[in-house]
């Protein structure tokens, strides 16, 4: 995280209870007001990829949705992974709908030659943590619901392999991913095999600075810090275990047996990844971690290059990690 961040001038202005420059602001009537992330598009059919999407409500009550996918190559004789993918935006700005995410999905989802769900869980501040966290657990139990084949879609009934389930995300959806499969650890959905995790450029932090956070990123961290602490007034701050997994006594417990963790070289939250590696191997947990890095990119550089060599180079690694 940098580039994308611009200024990183961290706002004391007194006209808004809250605002993180260039990003959000809350008012003084509590309404918020995002400054990115509102440039939405349709589900439809992809022309570029013949992807086909439309959305779906998981949960009337909280009026929680997700967007689904399913490749041209879909066929009821051929089941295909499932992908649950959970957006980026430091918990409080970002849609499934949004340009970025879209595009990156219908490329995703033909790339990797799986149904995704992308997940449009709620944001704080209004709906602080764990609102999304339990929107994205929600939506994962609706996906299983489907699992003998009679649940309320039919393209999830008809082409999902329910034996092939992965969680993704970027940024915080990487977070949320992880969270995810520490719970799905000790509290197992049935119908559904997690097989494996999908993080790119995870959102972690924690109070105390690592690596470069203690010389050139130190104000950076200042700044990303924000997101988190807006999202979740209420909870224990930076070193809260769903923020920084270093506080977390659960994760040799996390419930598949594979990650794919995906960091960028220029990218704030590269040490933070490398990091979570380290904590991982050395949990006791049973499982494998994939890394790859990104050499001269930033956070989330996918979702605004899609054209690049390394967006390539990351779409082939998901495809050979999920096969």
């Amino acid at each position: 995280m940098s580039s994308i961040y611009g200024s990183l001038e961290i706002s004391t202005s007194d006209e808004y209870l809250h605002e993180i420059t260039g990003f959000i602001r809350v008012h003084k009537d509590g309404h918020c007001e995002r400054l990115l992330g509102n440039n939405k598009l349709p589900a439809g059919i992809d022309s570029s990829t013949g992807v086909e999407s439309k959305d779906v409500v998981i949960s009337p009550e909280t009026n929680v949705s997700a967007r689904l996918y399913i490749p041209k190559s879909a066929t009821s004789d051929r089941k295909l992974p499932i992908m649950i993918y959970f957006h980026g935006g430091g918990f409080v700005f970002e849609s499934t709908t949004s340009a970025a995410y879209h595009s990156t999905l219908n490329r995703f989802t033909a790339e990797l030659n799986v149904i995704s769900v992308s997940v449009d869980y709620r944001l704080g501040p209004e709906y602080p943590v764990p609102a999304g966290y339990n929107d994205s657990w929600e939506a994962t139990h609706w996906v299983a619901s489907h699992s003998a084949g009679c649940g309320p879609d039919t393209w999830v009934n008809e082409f999902a392999d329910f034996s092939k389930v992965f969680l993704a995300g970027d940024s915080a959806g990487a977070n949320i991913a992880h969270n995810l499969a520490i719970r799905f650890g000790s509290d197992r959905i049935d119908g559904i095999n997690l097989e494996g995790i999908i993080l790119i450029h995870p959102y972690f932090g924690g109070n105390d600075p690592i690596g470069s956070e203690l010389g050139k990123h130190k104000q950076l961290k200042a700044f990303t810090d924000q997101f988190w602490n807006l999202a979740n007034p209420s909870g224990t701050g930076l070193d809260d275990p769903l923020f920084n997994p270093e506080k977390d006594p659960n994760l040799s417990g996390l419930g598949c047996s594979k990650i794919l963790l995906a960091v960028a070289e220029k990218d704030s939250l590269r040490d933070r990844g490398l990091h979570y590696k380290e904590l991982m191997e050395n949990s006791g947990w049973a499982g494998k971690v994939e890394i790859l890095e990104s050499k001269g990119e930033d956070h989330a550089f996918f979702l605004f290059d899609q054209l690049s060599q390394n967006t390539s180079t990351l779409c082939n690694r998901i495809c050979t990690f999920i096969t």
